[in-house]
């Protein structure tokens, strides 16, 4: 499987478990913060995942308020990933939504609605297939 979504990563990034990641021209050090074995030079798995989701949610916010003419001037979108025990699912994502400009209230609580249906919030909350298979030795990445 190949295509604009595809995303190279190799376990040969500056640290002992660290990762270098390759996507859409961009390259990214992955890595565990110190204190769980890794070597702080980047973000963790869920970190990765969390600038995902706070990413989508502020791009989601700025295309449904251009697409309706609202004042938007700046979405402010902040998301920690936290593990609680004894709750399932266990893994939450917690995000603050800032609106900032002269928007009403029913376009405030509107903003807020349309975060739940970004992509990725849509993504996380269905769950998803993956499907492993071993590549073929040689295979560029």
């Amino acid at each position: 499987m190949a295509g604009p979504e595809l995303a190279v990563c190799d376990d040969d990034g500056p640290g002992k478990i660290s990762a270098r990641i390759d996507v859409a021209g961009a390259r990214i050090t992955a890595d565990e913060p110190i204190e769980h074995g890794g070597g702080g030079t980047g973000p963790s798995p869920h970190q990765l995942l969390a600038a995902a989701l706070s990413a989508c949610t502020a791009m989601t916010l700025r295309l449904y308020a251009d697409r309706k003419g609202w004042p938007l001037a700046h979405a402010h979108v902040e998301v920690e990933h936290r593990r609680e025990e004894g709750v399932a699912p266990q893994d939450l994502f917690f995000r603050r939504v800032r609106l900032e400009g002269p928007l009403d209230p029913a376009q405030k609580e509107r903003l807020i609605e349309i975060a739940q249906r970004c992509p990725v919030h849509r993504t996380l909350v269905a769950g998803s297939r993956i499907e492993t298979v071993e590549a073929a030795e040689g295979l560029a990445g």
